[in-house]
């Protein structure tokens, strides 16, 4: 069954797919039937240019497990970022992530 749950969030980047890389300025976020990878049901991750059309997008499917080892690996990057770089408010970020 399908679960239909998709959260977006606004974002300013870049990513790189099959045509080089492109600005990215919106991730869509679901936990539902993958199209390529081989688990029932993934996190899935696409990142996309929305001025750009269909193709500018870079997608990412993830087992739930990958998915919490990647949540704790950026949480952890953007803490010792801030920690070793003086970052200011990365931490508020990071603790306002880690409480929902």
């Amino acid at each position: 069954m399908c679960t239909w749950i998709v959260e977006k969030v606004s974002i300013d980047g870049s990513g790189k797919g099959h045509q080089g890389w492109i600005d990215v300025d919106r991730a869509y976020v679901n936990y539902d039937h993958p199209t390529y990878a081989r688990y029932d049901h993934s996190l899935n991750i696409d990142f996309v240019n929305t001025k750009g059309g269909p193709s500018s997008r870079v997608a990412v499917e993830l087992s739930a497990e990958s998915a919490k080892g990647l949540v704790a690996a950026i949480l952890t990057a953007l803490e010792t970022g801030e920690r070793e770089h003086g970052l200011e408010g990365v931490g508020e970020l990071v603790k306002s992530v880690g409480s929902h």
